[in-house]
């Protein structure tokens, strides 16, 4: 008997494209049980985080239909990435091994082939990492590309191309139920935990129905709370610029000194307004970087739950009661 494996799906309004999702995941198991990889006891754990429409409902009657199909339902909306955790950590209790996937079918469902047999060959952690952006148009490519360069040219470490398709050992599990903080970002705190480590590249496809989850304006303050939740370079950067703008600031006075030396009529008024501009701006630039670490300072003092459990559906099971 192999392994047991679950592959954990975050759920948010995902209601038209979860049949197919469960019927290929479903296949993709009976493959692997039958070549002998993983157990038999292996499920499909949908999380449904608050999902408005009938998800839940969806997730409910597929676990009523079939043992492989398993269901968390959060008590509402917490954002994809508490949503991932709280099923991995629902996982852990029960498997050797756990794949994380988008419910939209982008991600390349065969790849989990690969990811296994890294697994067997000892790999704790298995990175899913695109191989190409060639399906994207240029804007997409442009900007998804730019916010992995940013991300780790700011501190926050991250693996190049690499969403949250990913397959994690029981051990390393183990290692991330250990990191604690309130804001997460899991593609920063997964490399964190080490281990022995592999990539499987995979070509990413359409998505099969249904809206993008992830914006422009989601993935900016996507952005922005891995990069304050990982790294101290923006408030380090903020200094520099404060000392670049002493120095300037002294260089101009010296200035201003020699030409009143020297009984030069000093013009200006531009200049001085322009000035004053870039100063304020800076300024409340820096508030608010600084603000953004100290909100989040506070966020974590407070210590609430990640995310609350109403409900957990296994093997005709239906566990209700809150969890954190």
């Amino acid at each position: 008997m192999g392994d047991v494996l679950y592959i954990v799906v975050p759920c948010y309004n995902e209601e038209e494209v979860l049949p197919e999702t469960a019927k290929r995941l479903k296949a993709k198991l009976s493959a692997l049980t039958a070549a002998g990889k993983i157990s038999p006891e292996s499920r499909v754990l949908f999380v449904n985080d608050g999902s408005r429409d009938k998800t839940w409902e969806e997730i409910c009657a597929l676990h009523r239909a079939e043992a492989v199909f398993s269901g968390v339902d959060l008590s509402r909306n917490r954002g994809h990435q508490n949503a991932l955790l709280a099923g991995l950590m629902t996982a852990m209790e029960r498997c050797d091994m756990a794949i994380s996937m988008d419910a939209d079918l982008q991600d390349d469902v065969d790849a989990v082939d690969a990811m296994v047999d890294k697994y067997h060959e000892g790999c704790d952690i298995v990175y899913g990492v695109r191989s190409s952006r060639k399906k994207d148009t240029f804007f997409k490519r442009f900007t998804a590309e730019g916010f992995y360069r940013v991300m780790n040219a700011l501190g926050a470490e991250t693996v190049f191309n690499h969403a949250d398709y990913r397959l994690m050992s029981r051990r390393a599990l183990e290692g991330l139920a250990q990191f604690r903080e309130v804001n997460l970002f899991l593609r920063g705190i997964v490399p964190m935990i080490g281990y022995n480590t592999a990539v499987v590249e995979y070509e990413r496809g359409e998505r099969f129905a249904g809206e993008s989850k992830y914006p422009l304006k989601k993935m900016l303050s996507f952005a922005m709370e891995g990069i304050t939740s990982l790294s101290t370079k923006p408030i380090r950067y903020v200094t520099a610029l404060g000392v670049l703008v002493f120095i300037v600031a002294i260089a101009m006075l010296i200035y201003s000194v020699v030409r009143w030396a020297l009984g030069e009529t000093i013009l200006g008024w531009a200049s001085l307004i322009c000035s004053i501009w870039a100063i304020g701006g800076l300024i409340l630039l820096s508030l608010g970087v600084i603000g953004e670490y100290i909100g989040k300072i506070y966020l974590e003092t407070k210590g609430r739950p990640r995310f609350l459990i109403r409900e957990v559906l296994e093997d005709g099971v239906e566990e209700k009661g809150p969890r954190t």
